[in-house]
């Protein structure tokens, strides 16, 4: 078993990973502003080149997989793995939008929107939002790993899974909302089946400007993982 004291050499190296990553993604963002935003980031989107945009899921989909990797390293059973993963996952998305404030001055307020995610399909938001949710997640994992540190065998039962698991898919839907929203008002779902009509899509894409953010769907998600997680809390205060 871990001692308290190497799980606190753990934390505190992780965290400078999830930093240093997170300056990483930041300056490869502000690169791409520089060439496609010359005047500054705003909707509409400007179009970019298709081998750019498979690139740029690429690098999302392998900053998850490097986020996985040391988590998966790190932690001694799936619940710590997990643990160490939204930790690192929470650290990083704040720390992003830190280093890009710093280096560029964006965003301009937390009620900027934002491009969060390509996969799989795009979500926007206010910039708040990632970051309340990833402090959320950091509320999680320490809660966790804490416990795990005092030699407590954790383990997240089937109903704390289900609500970590459906708040977490009515943030996705929260944050897809307003832009799936726009793309049907234009185009039916058996066209977008119809990768032919790709061109028209690109079309739409760039006429799309945010309007509104589910606040609803956004808060209801954070309530329901923040449920799952007080049902995990005092279920193992008990043991300590």
């Amino acid at each position: 078993m871990f001692k308290s004291t190497t799980y606190s050499k753990i934390l505190i190296w992780l965290t400078l990973f999830s930093i240093a990553m997170a300056y990483l993604e930041s300056a490869i963002v502000v690169y791409l502003r520089a060439f496609m935003y010359p005047g500054g980031f705003d909707f509409p989107l400007v179009m970019i080149d298709k081998q750019i945009i498979i690139t740029e899921v690429f690098r999302e989909v392998s900053t998850i997989v490097i986020l996985l990797s040391v988590s998966i390293i790190t932690g001694k059973h799936l619940t710590e793995k997990f643990a160490w993963f939204i930790y690192c996952f929470g650290v990083w998305d704040i720390f992003y939008y830190v280093f890009l404030k710093l280096l560029i001055g964006w965003p301009e307020s937390f009620m900027t929107w934002d491009v969060l995610f390509l996969v799989p399909v795009t979500w926007i938001g206010p910039v708040i939002t990632p970051v309340i949710t990833s402090f959320t997640m950091i509320l999680l994992a320490g809660f966790i790993i804490w416990f795990s540190s005092r030699n407590i065998r954790v383990i997240l039962k089937r109903k704390e899974s289900i609500l970590l698991l459906t708040g977490s898919l009515i943030l996705i839907i929260a944050w897809s909302w307003d832009y799936s929203r726009f793309i049907l008002q234009h185009i039916s779902v058996s066209e977008l089946l119809n990768f032919s009509n790709k061109n028209a899509l690109y079309d739409f894409v760039q006429m799309y400007v945010p309007e509104s953010f589910n606040w609803i769907l956004y808060w209801a998600g954070e309530l329901v993982i923040l449920s799952g997680i007080g049902l995990f809390f005092f279920r193992y205060r008990k043991e300590i």
